[in-house]
């Protein structure tokens, strides 16, 4: 029995480390709408920044591929909302809990990304996960060499 224990425990100790080599690299994202053809808007995709480009894969197709010196602009913004929905469910079943929840707030991340090729102009705008959408926009800026801008600081003018 004591060998069987030894023998499961060098299995794990060697499996494990592949599965975290194998695991996907990049950044999971929503795509929230723009110019890409034959993508539907909450559609998840994944963000691999490559070298010099920019990948967005579905699974494992490539979607899009993106030259970091093409892009124009990165924006990033943030949408708040109340949980409204949340809480009338939670108040059919518990009147308390379903009065909490609609206190609380919840709030999705977005990045935006335009760029240049020749004369072709694209863009798009997609949502991250609250844990990721810093470390897309700190790869972006570092791949582009573009500074991100807060789209909810900036004001149009007529």
């Amino acid at each position: 029995m004591p060998m069987m224990k030894k023998f499961a425990a060098v299995l794990l100790c060697l499996l494990f480390p592949l599965a975290v080599l194998a695991s996907e690299s990049g950044y999971k994202v929503k795509y929230d709408g723009g110019s890409l053809t034959g993508l539907k808007t909450g559609e998840d995709l994944r963000l691999e920044l490559v070298g010099n480009e920019i990948h967005l894969m579905r699974k494992h197709e490539l979607v899009q591929t993106i030259p970091a010196s093409a892009v124009t602009e990165i924006s990033y913004g943030q949408d708040v909302h109340r949980r409204i929905g949340a809480a009338i469910g939670l108040a059919v079943v518990s009147f308390g809990i379903g009065a909490l929840m609609a206190l609380t707030k919840s709030k999705k991340h977005f990045v935006g990304l335009t760029w240049a090729i020749g004369d072709t102009k694209g863009g798009f705008a997609m949502q991250c996960d609250k844990n990721d959408y810093r470390g897309v926009l700190a790869g972006l800026e570092g791949l582009t060499g573009k500074k991100a801008v807060n789209s909810e600081a900036m004001t149009v003018k007529n």
